[in-house]
């Protein structure tokens, strides 16, 4: 398989757990989004991922060597994310006119988080999924098909969650609520992560089971925002 060929696959691979996602949480906004304003966040999204990996890549080999100390780590890395995130999608809609109600703070952060997760699943198939063989692509449809229901849909959680409490400070001029927003996001991450950790070589069930929770709770937002 020649190498633009290569990318490609890989590259569609990549984005179908996002997509898949993204047409879900899109279906809970009444009032549909500009596409080219979904679009640019999504892309806003995935750019962001390059600054967040050279500061986590800084911090991991920096600052947690010095503290060493696993919970300090993963909180530090989810903190990044989380943060980046909400910045490409604030850059991307927030002085936008099309940003003029409050489920609309979820909808953008879960895009942005989605783009961010694309980029992210591409760049682990690239560098650990050869498509040489049809082995290869199993392994990079079956890498993807847990991070389908893992990595993928924790970003939309983590950041539909801050999304929530941004359009409660946007919305309602309690700008603290952000950082609560940001705070909730950065736990819910690194309790995911905490948990793939432990339990990485028994079973996916406490990770998931924590996911599924968590999507419940996110949905529920949905409701309480498309109800102000």
């Amino acid at each position: 398989m020649d190498s633009f060929l290569h990318f490609l696959v890989i590259f569609i691979l990549s984005a179908i757990p996002a997509i898949v996602w993204l047409i879900f949480f899109l279906k809970e906004d009444d009032h549909p989004e500009p596409k080219t304003l979904v679009v640019k966040t999504f892309f806003a999204g995935a750019l962001i991922s390059i600054p967040v990996l050279s500061l986590q890549l800084l911090f991991q080999n920096v600052l947690s060597p010095s503290i060493n100390n696993l919970l300090f780590t993963v909180i530090g890395l989810a903190f990044i994310e989380e943060i980046f995130k909400f910045t490409a999608a604030h850059l991307a809609v927030g002085h936008n006119k099309a940003f003029n109600e409050p489920v609309d703070a979820m909808i953008y952060m879960i895009v942005a988080a989605l783009g961010f997760a694309t980029v992210e699943n591409f760049f682990i198939t690239w560098s650990n999924l050869p498509l040489a063989s049809f082995a290869g692509i199993f392994t990079a449809v079956s890498t993807l098909g847990l991070r389908f229901i893992g990595a993928t849909l924790l970003h939309a959680i983590a950041s539909g969650a801050l999304g929530y409490y941004w359009a409660l400070g946007h919305f309602e001029h309690m700008e603290h609520r952000i950082g609560i927003g940001i705070l909730l996001a950065t736990t819910i991450h690194a309790v995911f992560n905490l948990l793939v950790y432990q339990f990485q070589n028994s079973h996916v069930f406490y990770p998931t089971f924590f996911l599924m929770i968590a999507a419940i709770i996110i949905l529920t937002d949905f409701e309480k925002l498309k109800k102000t």
